[in-house]
């Protein structure tokens, strides 16, 4: 059974089992956390992932027949790829410091390691169809980082 029919399933059962407000009685709701979207460390790393990947995205479109000498830009796009990892992990020192125990501060750290291994991964790719999956695999974690930023935080459950 896979994780998100256990969690409907706990759902479910736990919301079927809940005590009923009273009539006239309000059922306190779990508020949402706070957005970190708009804060300046943040959206700098969502305007940087978003540079990146947009670049690796031409890459891909012009194709990958060299090694990452030749792709346009590469030196500067590793600089700044190592930039954003260490921003990254600022975001997830920064959620820790706060106290905060949500997935974002875990998935921060997570995207921050996670970036060097692609790079490498690029630059170890043998073949352009090896170029080309890891510069996909890239973009992938690129629009995670992003995306993680800017959803709407859900409610602790």
């Amino acid at each position: 059974m896979s994780c998100d029919a256990v969690a409907f399933s706990a759902f479910l059962w736990l919301a079927s089992t809940s005590p009923v407000a009273a009539p006239g009685q309000v059922a306190s709701v779990a508020s949402a956390p706070h957005s970190v979207a708009g804060e300046p460390l943040f959206s700098d790393i969502v305007r940087r992932a978003g540079r990146l990947k947009a670049d690796a995205e031409a890459w891909r479109a012009s194709g990958l027949d060299g090694d990452t000498a030749s792709l346009a830009g590469y030196p500067a796009f590793k600089a700044a790829l190592g930039e954003l990892a260490a921003l990254d992990m600022q975001g997830h020192v920064t959620l820790a410091a706060r106290g905060t125990d949500g997935d974002l501060k875990c998935i921060l750290k997570g995207i921050s390691q996670d970036l060097p291994v692609k790079l490498h991964d690029l630059e170890a790719a043998a073949t352009p169809k090896a170029r080309d999956q890891a510069v996909l695999e890239l973009t992938y974690l690129l629009r995670d980082n992003v995306e993680v930023i800017t959803s709407p935080p859900a409610p602790a459950a």
